[in-house]
């Protein structure tokens, strides 16, 4: 479509060229009285040329309507063809003990749920460079968003779920399954799954230990961390109230599933613990990775077409507007 801009100038150079070369084809004839000519007709008023203007406004039409059929864009892409950093899937147990009260901040009591967003979505913040992705899980586990870049999203769909949303049992052989999944096809030795619980594994399909084989396998390193308190924790009864409830954390298990794939298990009782976790994991070696180019397009034509027919209809009614108005 760019070729069509050089058309009007190649039109006026061969049209000037073919009435030139006309001009000096043509036959001319000779006649010896024309002064007697003259005095017979009375002199022609001498056309007025056209409007300047109008040369100028054909010349930008033809540029609009040229510009509108070229389809311009703007273009706002994100690439990053290659990137340093782990592929890094969080499972973040959603069941209903993770409503109690066991920790606290700034002299007041937190639910273990609202401790982990905090706590989580800090780290998450300071991943640059590395894939990030979210497992949800309870009574059944569920892939909440795949791994990306894009660690802002991460951090505001964790900060949106709920307690409960997923089942209020503890299905961790199923998340730690569907992990494995997601991570199985990335590079080797930044595979990494950390799984955050507070309960014992009591409604997975797969075995723990048996998914935690498979991760070992694929290379795949996990992180198991137990959160809260073993024994009685207060709990939220709603109107305000809260009793205390004996909750169980299996760290036996969380143990066992560290070490099989030559992860660690760490115990966070506090905050402080678990941003000391969250350090250590900092420290893993990281891998080059390709990364995917996402292209957002905002077409752009109309508006050098909406300037095409606005001068459209200024040649259409400028002829109008000089049309002289005679008294009655």
């Amino acid at each position: 479509m760019a070729v069509l801009l050089v058309l009007p100038v190649l039109v006026h150079a061969l049209g000037k060229r073919a009435r030139t070369d006309a001009a000096q084809s043509a036959p001319e004839i000779f006649f010896p009285n024309i002064n007697r000519l003259k005095a017979i007709f009375p002199r022609q008023k001498t056309v007025k040329p056209a409007n300047g203007l109008y040369l100028p406004a054909l010349a930008l039409l033809w540029l609009c309507l040229v510009g509108a059929l070229m389809r311009p864009e703007l273009v706002d892409q994100f690439a990053q063809l290659r990137t340093s950093g782990y592929d890094l899937m969080l499972a973040v147990d959603l069941s209903g003990s993770m409503q109690a009260l066991d920790y606290q901040q700034n002299g007041e009591q937190i639910s273990r749920i609202n401790i982990v967003k905090s706590v989580v979505s800090n780290f998450v913040g300071q991943r640059q460079g590395d894939r990030v992705g979210l497992i949800l899980f309870g009574s059944n586990a569920y892939l909440h968003v795949p791994l990306t870049l894009d660690t802002l999203s991460v951090r505001n769909m964790l900060n949106n779920v709920a307690v409960g949303e997923a089942g209020d049992q503890t299905a961790i052989g199923d998340a730690i399954g569907l992990a494995v999944h997601n991570l199985r096809s990335r590079p080797e030795k930044s595979r990494v799954i950390v799984l955050l619980t507070d309960g014992v594994d009591n409604a997975s399909t797969v075995p723990p230990l048996a998914a935690a084989e498979l991760a070992r396998q694929y290379g795949i390193r996990i992180y198991t961390i137990g959160v809260g308190s073993k024994g009685l924790a207060p709990f939220p009864q709603g109107f305000g109230q809260t009793v205390l409830t004996e909750f169980d954390l299996d760290e036996g298990l969380l143990q066992k599933i560290a070490s099989t794939t030559g992860g660690s298990y760490f115990r966070a009782a506090n905050t402080q613990a678990l941003q000391n976790i969250y350090a250590q994991i900092n420290k893993l070696e990281k891998t080059n990775a390709d990364a995917r180019t996402y292209t957002i397009r905002r077409p752009l034509y109309r508006y050098p077409l909406a300037i095409a027919l606005i001068l459209l209809l200024m040649m259409e009614l400028s002829p109008m507007l000089r049309t002289p108005r005679h008294g009655v």
